[in-house]
């Protein structure tokens, strides 16, 4: 049995249906709302939260293979209740951070899931992914409305990640016995500025769109309220304040462990438009 966490989510969704297609089974994805989620034919949705333990417990019966969403819940019960179910190898999503700005709060927290994860008992998989494709869904409300869209560091190109080549190198680590004890560094397949990413969506949309660049300044002001203080620094740092060599590197892990080359940011635009309708 495999469970996955986080299984309505960018990442988890489409690693169940990576999963269900492979021919990979019994399938079990957690959720808070059975009612609402859809998952392929053949998935097991169990109701629970893993920030309340009463809930998550009993989805880990039976389990042998766990995919993990860090920061969902008490991290180091959650890993503890998976090893004393019996859960044998975990595949953790971390963040790239951890090794490019370890210095930051949000990478000294993943760092510390991991080495959880690591002491476990259980045997790992950590996947470290660089910055995500949907993280441009933040612009998607402004762009419906036909607002202008604002960012900060314009010039500053990230190797952004299709979240899909995550979940395809997470089914590839929870299938293949040869991933534990690895981490993977993932990203995607070139670098991508903000403004490119705006006209990636507005070739997409078949419309122009407009961008103008902002102070980061500026930026922070409006992340506070989202993210908090810290977080929101952590951010402003990564996307454009304080990048160094290692973010920047774009890496070939997609296609050595799945075998297809890592997709373009612009194949993410063409595939989630409608999310910017």
């Amino acid at each position: 049995m495999i469970l996955v966490t986080g299984a309505t989510g960018n990442v988890g969704g489409v690693l169940l249906d990576e999963l269900r297609a492979s021919g990979v089974g019994p399938l079990r994805a957690l959720t808070r709302d059975v009612t609402r989620a859809r998952f392929p034919e053949g998935v097991e949705a169990v109701k629970g939260d893993l920030a309340d333990p009463v809930s998550w417990k009993p989805a880990f019966e039976g389990v042998r293979s766990l995919f993990l969403v860090p920061h969902l819940g008490p991290d180091a019960e959650i890993l503890q209740a998976a090893r004393d179910a019996g859960v044998e190898h975990v595949v953790l999503l971390s963040s790239i951070t951890v090794q490019t700005h370890p210095h930051l709060g949000p990478a000294r927290r993943n760092l510390e899931v991991e080495r959880l994860l690591k002491g476990s008992g259980m045997a790992w998989t950590v996947l470290r992914p660089t910055q995500f494709a949907s993280n441009t869904l933040m612009w998607a409300a402004a762009i419906r409305e036909g607002e202008a869209i604002h960012a900060p560091y314009a010039e500053v190109a990230l190797p952004t990640i299709h979240p899909a080549d995550i979940a395809a190198v997470a089914r590839a680590a929870l299938t293949d016995p040869g991933h534990r004890g690895r981490t993977h560094a993932l990203t995607g397949p070139e670098r991508v500025t903000p403004r490119q990413q705006v006209a990636a969506i507005a070739g997409a949309l078949g419309r122009d769109l407009d961008f103008f660049e902002i102070s980061r300044e500026q930026a922070h002001a409006g992340m506070v309220a989202v993210f908090g203080a810290e977080a929101a620094d952590a951010v402003l740092d990564v996307t454009g304040g304080d990048v160094n060599d290692e973010l920047l590197m774009v890496r070939d892990t997609v296609a050595r462990v799945t075998g297809a080359p890592a997709r373009p940011f612009r194949q993410w635009a063409s595939e989630n438009v409608a999310a910017f309708r």
